[in-house]
């Protein structure tokens, strides 16, 4: 697990465009010129070796993927102590589904597709899984967290089970949102709850798209490995925003 390192330069493209707000773009200046930074096959395969930016090591390069993919965990570590890391910054690299990889090579029946079958999928197939794991070329960087976490896109301490990671093109931060679906562990029960956009993320593309933060545990774990359930939301906004500057 990595450091951000320090040569890497983030654009915010609306700074120089105003219809190119909220875009950004990520990699390294070489001659006066920005490049695309190493993508997840090229790290993996030593492109940041020997610099001294491995933040932790792990023991399962599965386990890692899947926390590039949440964006924050917990480390146990060999003495038994836990170490919380967080998003610190990513390569610039597109987010790449996976399971939709598997999906499209008949691998995996769309219906059955979840983070478990993933996991069960790699862990069947060690031959072809770190492959597969590259297929996704965006790399996350993480830093270690102190105190209320993780923290979401927002810059607070996300809260399990009422913090949801929407795409802040259509869904502006900390707004309340009214989260209409079904439970990801029983489909015929109701998940209906106030929920506050508090994080984003790379899969998390779309006007009507969001994804649960449920926090630490095997639950928690359980639930949003499982999660893909249709519904509705609805924003929440302050009646005063819908009335014109002159009242």
């Amino acid at each position: 697990i990595y450091r951000r390192p320090p040569e890497l330069v983030t654009v915010d493209l609306g700074r120089f465009r105003k219809a190119l707000t909220r875009k950004r773009i990520v990699g390294i200046v070489r001659g006066g010129h920005l490049y695309p930074f190493a993508a997840r096959a090229q790290i993996e395969g030593g492109a940041l070796a020997g610099r001294g930016l491995e933040l932790v090591w792990v023991d399962d390069a599965t386990d890692a993927f899947f926390l590039h993919i949440q964006g924050s965990g917990r480390v146990r570590l060999a003495d038994g102590d836990e170490m919380r890391i967080g998003y610190s910054s990513a390569n610039g690299h597109p987010y790449t589904a996976i399971g939709r990889v598997l999906i499209e090579r008949g691998e995996i029946e769309p219906e059955h597709v979840s983070m478990q079958a993933i996991r069960r999928w790699l862990a069947s197939h060690p031959d072809r899984a770190q492959a597969l794991m590259a297929e996704n070329a965006s790399f996350i960087f993480f830093r270690e967290i102190a105190g209320e976490g993780p923290i979401g896109s927002q810059g607070v301490g996300l809260t399990p089970g009422r913090s949801l990671a929407v795409d802040p093109a259509f869904v502006p931060m900390g707004l309340p949102v009214w989260l209409d679906v079904t439970d990801p562990i029983d489909a015929d029960a109701p998940l209906r709850r106030l929920m506050v956009a508090q994080d984003t993320g790379g899969a998390i593309k779309g006007a009507v798209r969001g994804d649960v933060f449920w926090g630490h545990g095997t639950d928690a774990a359980v639930r949003a490995g499982t999660m893909k359930s249709s519904g509705t939301y609805y924003l929440l906004i302050p009646r005063t925003a819908l009335q014109s500057p002159t009242g």
